[in-house]
């Protein structure tokens, strides 16, 4: 290798980077993907279910041009659980979201509060 052996690890380590997304499991499970939908200033998919107490992806489809959107995910009590960049439409970005006990959460766009849906873990 043309690089000292205690650079290895630099090269062979997860990122722990501020926002980067945690190493696919290992087992050999495909985790299931959810997929949330913005067009038109709503979410066109208001309710989305996910395996409860296993991560999971999540593919977030802001399909309005120019239009700024992101998804945070709530627990009854309101306190984020997960949130999304903020980011303009048309395009979409994939997320790994932790496991989440079962149950219902909000989500919500912060841009557009009247933006929200309901996911279901189960």
């Amino acid at each position: 290798s043309p690089y000292p052996a205690c650079w290895a690890d630099e090269f062979t380590a997860a990122s722990t980077a501020p926002g980067a997304s945690a190493p696919a499991a290992s087992d050999g499970a495909q985790a299931a993907t959810v997929t949330i939908t913005a067009a038109g200033i709503a979410f066109t998919t208001p309710e989305v279910t996910a395996p409860a107490d296993q991560p999971f992806n999540l593919t977030f489809d802001n399909q309005d041009a120019s239009v700024p959107h992101d998804v945070h995910i709530r627990d009854a009590s309101g306190a984020e659980i997960f949130k999304t960049d903020t980011f303009p439409g048309a395009a979409a970005r994939d997320y790994q979201v932790p496991a989440l006990a079962a149950g219902t959460y909000g989500f919500v766009c912060t841009v557009h509060p009247n933006m929200t849906g309901n996911l279901t873990a189960s």
